[in-house]
């Protein structure tokens, strides 16, 4: 058991600690309590006003996170066995991130290197700091990729560009992160946690279950043509118009105030 919890409630926004000490490294601990918190979303009724809106994720020391404890490989008698293991539990956490109900943000302070730069594109939305650096990193210790970085960061920043960072381990600022849309939020690197909670805020007082649907319809984009698209988009307008989130906006809208959705 871990001494402080990895999952807070803070209001609507879940706040998930998914690394320890000043270099961010992962925990198992950590990974397994967040993971049965994002997995718990899945249930959640969507119009419950003391549901969670928002989902932050963060690290707890200078660094948002950097991966797994290479000494720990290193060290183990059967290191293909015990990397195995240690992916598996990492996906664990990399599932009901990617399909969280609601919207989901980073605080990305320092640096997110291997497994932490598969949170952060996991993440609808990251912030970070003018020092905030990401690296694939698994090259450098001659591993491929886990949590399904070589599946989300050609969707994000391009096939060629994607092959790029990852055959060269490149390092990437923050204003190349900011430019290519990793980064959402470039701000002092003191101010990156509150930034975050912040925007996780103003998202969590939102339309929770339009922004969910939002983010189901970006998720099948890929694997979907035009035509199944716009039927999808059709059937889950129309369910957000006939629910009450749909009701209280265009009330809002034609009584000329802002919509209060929870």
């Amino acid at each position: 058991m871990t001494a402080v919890s990895a999952v807070e409630r803070d209001g609507r926004v879940l706040r998930c600690r998914i690394s320890t000490g000043r270099h961010g490294a992962l925990d198992g601990e950590l990974m397994r309590e967040v993971t049965g918190a994002l997995t718990a979303l899945a249930g959640q009724d969507p119009a419950d006003p003391d549901g969670v809106g928002a989902v932050l994720v963060h690290g707890d020391g200078e660094n948002f996170c950097t991966g797994g404890n290479v000494r720990d490989f290193a060290a183990a008698q059967d290191r293909g066995a015990f990397v195995h293991e240690v992916a598996e539990i990492f996906h664990g956490l990399q599932r009901p991130l990617v399909n969280s109900p609601v919207p989901t943000v980073a605080a990305v302070r320092g640096w997110a290197a291997g497994a932490g730069m598969s949170v952060a594109l996991a993440c609808d939305l990251a912030v970070g700091g003018s020092s905030t650096r990401m690296r694939p990193a698994y090259p450098g210790i001659g591993f491929s990729p886990d949590g399904g970085m070589t599946w989300m960061l050609p969707r994000l920043v391009g096939a060629a560009r994607a092959r790029r960072i990852l055959l060269t381990d490149e390092v990437l600022d923050a204003g190349t992160l900011a430019e290519l849309g990793l980064l959402t939020e470039v701000v002092d690197d003191d101010a990156v946690a509150d930034a975050a909670g912040a925007l996780a805020d103003r998202l969590a007082q939102g339309p929770t279950a339009a922004l969910g649907r939002i983010r189901g319809l970006l998720g099948r984009t890929w694997e979907s043509k035009l035509d199944s698209q716009l039927d999808a988009e059709a059937d889950s307008i129309a369910t957000c118009a006939a629910g009450p989130e749909g009701v209280e906006g265009l009330a809002a809208f034609g009584e000329k105030r802002r919509p209060h959705f929870h």
